[in-house]
């Protein structure tokens, strides 16, 4: 399907969290998004990657409705409520340009459990810090591991600024931020669906698509808003409560008061998500590493 083009218009005007460079650089260091009121008793467990950790808190996450952005305690540059560890970023940034200069920082996000409790997926966040924030980069690297056999399989994008295939190629986009994170498995836990971030980090562009990884198949298909639309941002939120072969994103032009929501199919068809809402499956998995969770 035809994409909607990333670097459109300016976020000056933009009434959301949009503030890349400014503001967000005095923000604090990694935080763990939302929570604290829906977490059960912490457990004795294994991390994801079969490290030992002390303990690990279960957050339910079965058929539930996406949460409002105000409530993640993690800054996100679209107010999603599924964040980038945007905050771990700024903060890093902060912190290796102020002593080193330069250097290569990696984040471990938390893990979604699928509904069946037999795989869990996660993301490694990887910031290459130079001296000036735009000549910075963050990639990510999103694993599906089979939490009996200790399995992994590495998850993909194929948006504009993730359908990379050359090494080398990365350092000719610098200032560039590119992340994929997981959101919700399907209710059968047979479908993974992931966040895919994609702006720039001394510029105020940026715009998710969904990515929909089928666990059968190992296939991985991206798709976002359709050209219909006529948008400059979209937020991704979730499945679609109405249709569960599509996805919910919230989309629409700079300096809205309100976006709308829409569905989107697999095939990229988009339409009005008038009486429809988002949804999430599976439990959230936030470790107490035994080490560093940015190490």
């Amino acid at each position: 399907m035809s994409k909607q083009p990333l670097l459109r218009g300016s976020f000056l005007n933009q009434k959301y969290p949009f503030l890349f460079a400014g503001v967000l650089l005095m923000a604090s260091g990694t935080v763990v998004s939302d929570s604290s009121a829906l977490a059960k008793k912490s457990v004795e467990t294994r991390s994801p990657s079969g490290q030992r950790v002390q303990k690990a808190k279960a957050i339910p996450h079965r058929g539930t409705a996406v949460p409002q952005a105000q409530e993640a305690s993690e800054t996100d540059p679209l107010g999603s409520p599924y964040p980038i560890p945007w905050n771990w970023i700024m903060k890093t940034y902060e912190q290796v340009s102020s002593t080193r200069g330069s250097g290569v920082r990696q984040y471990r996000t938390p893990a979604v459990i699928s509904p069946d409790g037999k795989f869990a997926a996660y993301t490694r966040v990887q910031m290459q810090v130079k001296p000036e924030l735009y000549e910075s980069r963050v990639s990510s690297v999103m694993f599906v591991e089979n939490l009996q056999t200790g399995e992994l399989r590495v998850i993909s994008a194929t948006s504009p600024l993730a359908n990379t295939p050359k090494p080398n190629e990365a350092a000719d986009m610098p200032g560039v931020i590119s992340v994929l994170v997981p959101v919700s498995w399907s209710a059968g836990g047979d479908r993974l669906l992931a966040r895919q971030f994609e702006g720039g980090l001394s510029a105020s562009d940026a715009s998710d698509y969904a990515v929909i990884w089928e666990r059968q198949s190992n296939r991985a298909t991206t798709i976002a808003p359709g050209e219909n639309v006529g948008y400059s941002n979209a937020t991704l939120l979730g499945w679609s409560k109405a249709n569960p072969n599509q996805v919910i994103f919230r989309a629409g032009e700079l300096g809205d008061e309100k976006m709308p929501l829409w569905a989107v199919g697999m095939n990229g068809q988009t339409v009005a998500a008038v009486e429809d809402q988002p949804v999430v499956f599976g439990r959230t998995m936030r470790y107490a590493w035994a080490g560093p969770q940015a190490f």
